[in-house]
């Protein structure tokens, strides 16, 4: 039976192109995270800030936008859910799914200045484990977006990709506000 999930996309796609289409998605990702990595690794780190956009300093800037993007990776998780039935009774209000893209897109352009920052005042951190860390899943961050975006234009992809790719990001997120603006907050050694 070809069933409809959120968005009206079939939920059983033709077998095999999709997952092809699928994997060639995914393989676009990764390449976007693996130049974001490279170049963090091959550029040479400023250490001073572009713009702290009307922060006092760098590092204040960079923590409230990453805490920012992840309390907005929790408002997408809870109205995916919704959208998707997990919560909630009947179908999810047109709000809902607003209130999804919304703050998704709004994630995402938070993120951008702390990444960028990242990458061009820090670049490519080895030198601890929770350094390589958020270092790893900071530019996974944008290859999950990126892969996720173009899945969201497809309706050759099989429909169980996008919560899939959705909870990858929400993890990503996580383990990128948890490695830095966290670790800030509880005064963690090393920043």
């Amino acid at each position: 039976m070809n069933t409809l999930v959120p968005g009206g996309r079939p939920a059983d796609p033709a077998p095999g192109g999709g997952i092809r289409l699928l994997v060639a998605f995914i393989l676009v990702g990764a390449a976007v995270s693996v130049a974001l990595g490279v170049y963090g690794g091959l550029h040479l780190p400023t250490r001073r800030a572009l713009a702290t956009l009307g922060f006092p300093s760098l590092v204040s800037m960079k923590v409230t936008l990453a805490s920012a993007a992840a309390v907005l990776g929790v408002v997408q998780i809870v109205t995916a859910l919704r959208m998707y039935g997990r919560i909630g009774h009947g179908p999810a209000p047109r709000a809902v799914a607003t209130t999804h893209r919304i703050s998704g897109v709004t994630a995402v352009l938070v993120s951008v200045p702390v990444a960028f920052h990242c990458l061009w005042s820090l670049g490519f951190g080895t030198y601890s484990a929770r350094v390589l860390a958020h270092s790893l899943f900071g530019c996974a961050f944008y290859g999950v977006f990126v892969t996720k975006m173009l899945v969201l234009r497809s309706r050759r992809v099989p429909a169980w990709a996008v919560p899939l790719l959705g909870g990858a990001l929400f993890t990503v997120i996580v383990v990128v506000w948890l490695t830095s603006a966290m670790w800030f907050l509880i005064g963690g050694p090393g920043y």
